[in-house]
């Protein structure tokens, strides 16, 4: 790893060894990256593949870390993390790289006059984390506004995707069965009023402030919508707001967010995970599958 740490630094990239990985989760939690990699650009995300391969260690690609849960005894190989960098615009069409927030994008957007993306404002995740998992609230998700999406493929081929191609569904996109790496997104947006659109950016943010903790380090929502039902309406019916194991606790505010009360472990989380599953599924005969993505060792 030290050969593997000095390879990646002389091709520019930022490396960090033995690196926490609750600093770099929106959960706060999780054990160390043997190597944590900032890349800057593709040429840099095709040679730090390529010397992976070489050297045999595993890869994994993080965005945001703000749908993840680490495992605490970490993340064995290399984490890679790309840089961020501006939107493109041209007209109503905007490239969006992988490694901006979601954030900055709307707010770019709205400067330019161009809606349909108001309901991500407040997704605290990138373009790339956005698009592997189409990404979505308030009835909106990216696959609404994704024209063609950029990947690099494990041999550090790049090529374009449809949005055929990307299979998008409920919280899911062909890049979960196919090892390949967001680049870039295109969109097609539509013109607007700016001030029309920061209403609607605003209103959104303030359901979002209103209704969930975001006081409290968390994973967003941790279980997917089960058809036909709502996972927060099951979990406060079975009596389960405020159940915690350690640090870890169903939101009071609520119940389809588990968060981090100080201290909690990912072993904590995937305990009380297990326990609402069970819960729920013995009260209501549903299954609750988790949205929140577990990785590490």
């Amino acid at each position: 790893m030290k050969h593997l740490a000095e390879q990646l630094r002389e091709i520019g990239c930022e490396v960090l060894a033995d690196e926490p990985m609750a600093a770099h989760t929106s959960f706060r939690i999780g054990g160390a990256a043997d190597l944590f990699v900032t890349a800057q650009n593709e040429e840099q995300l095709a040679a730090v593949r390529r010397l992976c391969a070489c050297n045999g260690v595993p890869l994994m690609l993080v965005g945001n870390g703000s749908n993840l849960l680490v495992s605490d005894a970490g993340i064995a190989g290399v984490v890679l993390q790309l840089e961020s960098a501006p939107p493109t615009f041209d007209g109503t069409t905007v490239i969006a790289p992988a490694g901006l927030s979601l954030g900055k994008l709307c707010v770019a957007a709205c400067e330019q006059g161009l809606s349909g993306l108001e309901f991500a404002y407040g997704i605290p995740g990138t373009v790339g984390g956005g698009v592997y998992m189409n990404a979505g609230a308030y009835g909106g998700e990216l696959a609404q506004v994704i024209r063609r999406v950029g990947v690099m493929t494990v041999d550090g081929t790049v090529t374009v995707l449809s949005t055929e191609e990307m299979a998008f569904g409920y919280r899911h996109s062909v890049l979960m069965e196919q090892p390949m790496t967001v680049l870039w997104a295109q969109l097609e947006l539509t013109f607007d009023e700016p001030a029309a659109i920061r209403a609607r950016m605003d209103d959104y943010l303030n359901r979002r402030r209103e209704k969930q903790p975001l006081e409290y380090p968390s994973g967003g929502s941790f279980f997917k919508r089960p058809t036909g039902y709502f996972a927060g309406a099951l979990i406060e019916q079975c009596g389960l707001k405020g159940t915690a194991v350690g640090g870890a606790q169903v939101s009071e505010k609520h119940a389809g967010f588990v968060i981090n009360r100080g201290g909690a472990t990912c072993a904590d989380v995937m305990e009380l995970c297990h326990l609402v599953q069970r819960t729920v599924r013995d009260a209501c005969g549903v299954e609750l599958e988790r949205e929140v993505q577990l990785i590490g060792r």
